[in-house]
């Protein structure tokens, strides 16, 4: 059956279809704004070819729409419906990168790489947003996450010609590509080549930081310098590759198995100098943890792909291990999020993007499942932290500035969730990093800080730097 978007004035468009399916509820019919945000996006990132409107009663098909519907929702994992439903329109909504979601090799007939490891790097123009000393610090640290997963070496020049040029720019800024404005497309990059090819362009009117407000320029270039060294989009949503940006989201900060393969493939593995895991350093006084948990009778600190152990027996207690992450967790190769442990059961479960990971013993494979098993929503990408109290057999976890509570008896999410983590957990900031539990006591970390709370009492305890655990 062929379908067709339908006016009626005063109502909206909907789909001929839909007048025959569903109830005559106006809060379903998409609206015209809807049609237009739809249209341009899958014209932009999934070459749509809208055919022109009819005049009069203004029916067009929509075969081809809807086909291209089910192909961005596809990619996006959302529900196949072909229709701009509300969870279609969020994701369309979202910041994201401007280059298209389906290959194009309109500009490039083959995959390109760039013909020489050693590429060059120059930045054209400074965001004021941002001191030109964290402008370079974030391109460069961008640049590392990539030399650090393939045999690549970047050198900065500051004249004459380089092979990726970064630049900031408003609107239309010469390349066929104009920026939308503030949120929307935040920046885009050509594929290897002459001229143009490999040059990353920003948006100027969003916000940039190196922090956590508006968008994180590393994130972004990370993301960018994918497409630079050639390569494409990923459907998923713990990768780099993934073309919407998170609020947030620290899966965006490290490299997923997934760009690993992707960057591998084209460029090949690190030797083994370049593969060498440089520790993080632990005594900086900006210092923070990405996850904890008690395994056996160690409790294990993780950070980027380094992780510490130090033991709670009495007698060891200022023994303190530490190793590249998957010396111990062998199965387990992406940036680890978040973690918790149930002592009764003997297992930690271990959190990477949308996958958790059940850990029954140090050095041992481990089976993978996913977080929506526990009830998450699909808008749920990752978990920050999570801590088991046995006590009350939950487990909360912590998901930007709100929380969740688990029923593990159960194996559901408790009803009235999430709520703010400020709210009903007086002291603890609006964003947890880490938490562990170890007796009495619940630690969280958050930032550079690990606060002590007692769970019975509803409050904190006390506060020490979160190094401070690692001997620092």
């Amino acid at each position: 059956m062929e379908l067709f978007w339908l006016w009626i004035p005063g109502l909206g468009s909907l789909m001929l279809a839909d007048i025959l399916t569903l109830p005559i509820d106006q809060a379903h019919w998409p609206t015209p704004e809807d049609v237009e945000l739809a249209e341009s996006y899958l014209s932009r990132f999934y070459n749509l070819n809208p055919r022109g409107r009819v005049t009069g009663r203004q029916i067009r098909s929509t075969s081809a729409m809807e086909e291209k519907i089910r192909e961005m929702q596809t990619f996006f994992g959302l529900r196949e419906t072909g229709r701009p439903d509300p969870d279609t329109l969020a994701v369309m909504r979202g910041a994201r990168c401007g280059v298209s979601d389906v290959e194009n090799f309109s500009f490039y007939p083959r995959r390109p790489t760039w013909k020489s490891n050693t590429i060059t790097y120059m930045i054209a123009k400074y965001t004021p947003d941002m001191k030109r000393e964290d402008v370079e610090k974030s391109f460069h640290s961008a640049l590392k996450m990539w030399s650090d997963a393939a045999p690549l070496r970047f050198i900065k020049v500051d004249h004459g010609k380089a092979d990726i040029v970064f630049s900031f720019a408003r609107g239309t800024h010469g390349d066929f590509f104009p920026f939308d404005g503030p949120r929307g497309v935040l920046a885009h990059a050509f594929q290897p080549g002459e001229g143009m090819g490999g040059d990353v362009h920003f948006d100027e009117d969003e916000t940039w930081t190196a922090g956590r407000l508006g968008y994180s320029l590393f994130a972004v270039a990370a993301h960018e310098l994918g497409h630079s060294l050639g390569l494409t989009h990923s459907k998923d949503p713990s990768a780099i590759m993934y073309p919407n940006y998170r609020h947030h989201s620290r899966t965006q900060y490290s490299l997923s198995k997934d760009d690993e393969l992707g960057i591998q493939t084209l460029y090949g593995k690190p030797t083994r100098k370049e593969e060498a895991q440089s520790a993080p350093k632990k005594c900086d006084p900006n210092f923070s943890f990405d996850a904890a948990v008690m395994i056996a009778d160690e409790i294990v600190f993780f950070k980027d792909r380094y992780m510490w152990m130090r033991t709670t027996k009495t007698t060891y207690w200022n023994r303190l291990r530490e190793s590249p992450s998957s010396a111990y967790l062998p199965s387990i190769s992406s940036h680890i999020d978040a973690a918790y442990d149930i002592p009764a059961k003997g297992v930690a479960y271990i959190f990477t993007g949308h996958k958790y990971w059940v850990v029954q013993q140090l050095k041992m494979k481990s089976q993978a499942g996913s977080i929506y098993e526990y009830g998450f929503s699909s808008r749920v990408r990752q978990v920050d932290a999570a801590v088991h109290i046995a006590e009350y057999g939950k487990t909360f976890f912590f998901i930007g500035e709100v929380y969740y509570s688990f029923d593990e008896r159960k194996r559901m999410m408790d009803p009235g969730f999430p709520k703010l983590i400020q709210t009903d957990w007086p002291g603890i900031p609006r964003r947890v990093d880490a938490a562990f539990k170890l007796q009495g006591s619940i630690f969280i970390f958050s930032g550079a800080k690990s606060y002590q709370y007692d769970f019975r009492q509803n409050r904190v305890v006390n506060v020490i730097s979160a190094n401070s655990w690692l001997g620092c």
